[in-house]
């Protein structure tokens, strides 16, 4: 069976598939690796590593007509035109919000297999790329906060005075966020955190985060790790601690994501003009319409004295590790549902019912479906 990686087009990426150590893993296993030439080029992985590891480096064409296609970002509809019909595919998809993509691949009766939808079970950790990702995200964002704050984080005490800690005010408390406390609190800040799933507080505390609780965070649904329901209440009780306590904040970090849906604005343009002229805000749920409603997606921008990051792609700055970290996640998945001679599907399997997207020409996932075709 022959595997192709692609190099990734999306704007921002500097991630691949497949790293050379993966590949070298792959071909012990009898597949067959070919990788596009310059793929690796953006984690600093050469074509001759790819080689040396066992690799054919070729031109996209000859890449296409692999059995399975491996990619980070989504296959577009040019891409899904080139592959042979009846191929198989495996990149993070997000399925529910791209109907016209699942359109191309049943066409061609392509089977896709979807990291995000990898289901957060203990063995399918090694799997879950939203989480391996979102940990270097989560880093990555105090790095770039601390690095746009005009003060240092740690208490200082100098012959020429007392620096007091910066505070850090985290909203969420995932794996991005949880990561993000750990850097903070590593670099000498105060960390305040709020989330609305109560069993956090205890992860947050042991890190040394202070938990922010909201009245009524027991009643908020929760579904695979994201809240899939917040009331309006709800929300505006937590706007109001919010209101409270971004206004002593240096940074503010973001994280907060509803799956299926826009995420939710949780920092208003008065809370921004309320905040110290200096501080700052990494908004990291930008590229689902973003926590704070003056972010912009993929830009740097000061407002009302408050500077406001909208990295898109925190992962992809972090592009050597996120790479080697995905091609572990996504060689594992592979090896469950792929042998040196093709397909091994077991439809009832708790892993494989989580990530197969489409089969055989048909939408097979449940909450892909769910979403698109709402029950009345």
């Amino acid at each position: 069976m022959k595997i192709g990686v692609l190099k990734e087009t999306k704007a921002y990426e500097k991630r691949v598939a497949i790293t050379p150590d993966v590949v070298k893993l792959l071909v012990k296993k009898e597949f067959e690796v070919v990788i596009e030439e310059g793929a690796g080029e953006g984690s600093y992985y050469s074509d001759q590593d790819y080689r040396n590891a066992g690799a054919e480096v070729a031109k996209s064409a000859e890449v296409f007509a692999a059995d399975l296609l491996l990619k980070v970002n989504l296959f577009t509809k040019e891409e899904i035109s080139q592959m042979k019909n009846g191929a198989s595919c495996i990149s993070f998809m997000y399925a529910y919000q791209h109907p016209e993509i699942i359109q191309a691949l049943n066409e061609k009766s392509i089977t896709s297999i979807s990291m995000d939808a990898v289901p957060r079970i203990s063995r399918a950790q090694k799997m879950d790329a939203l989480s391996s990702q979102a940990n270097l995200a989560g880093y990555k964002s105090v790095i770039l906060g601390a690095n746009h704050l005009g003060k240092i984080f740690p208490l200082m005490m100098t012959a020429s005075g007392t620096i007091t800690p910066a505070k850090v005010l985290i909203f969420g408390a995932g794996v991005a966020g949880l990561q993000a406390i750990a850097t903070a609190k590593r670099l000498g800040a105060i960390v305040e955190v709020t989330d609305v799933r109560p069993e956090t507080k205890e992860q947050v505390e042991s890190l040394g985060g202070r938990f922010l609780t909201v009245e009524g965070a027991e009643e908020v649904k929760i579904e695979g790790g994201y809240a899939k329901e917040v009331s309006a209440e709800f929300l505006q009780k937590q706007q109001q601690l919010i209101r409270e306590k971004i206004k002593e904040a240096d940074l503010v970090i973001t994280t907060a994501l509803v799956m299926g849906k826009k995420s939710p604005i949780l920092v208003t343009e008065e809370m921004v003009k309320s905040m110290k002229a200096g501080s700052v805000i990494v908004d990291m749920a930008v590229e689902s319409g973003g926590n704070c409603e003056l972010s912009e997606i993929n830009k740097i921008v000061v407002k009302h004295g408050v500077t406001l990051v909208g990295e898109s792609n925190l992962p992809s700055l972090l592009s050597t590790n996120a790479s080697q970290l995905y091609a572990i996640n996504i060689s594992t998945l592979l090896l469950h549902l792929f042998n040196q001679f093709g397909l091994n599907l077991d439809r009832e399997e708790e892993i494989t019912k989580g990530v197969l997207i489409t089969h055989e020409g048909e939408l097979v996932h449940e909450f892909t479906k769910n979403i698109l075709n709402p029950k009345s």
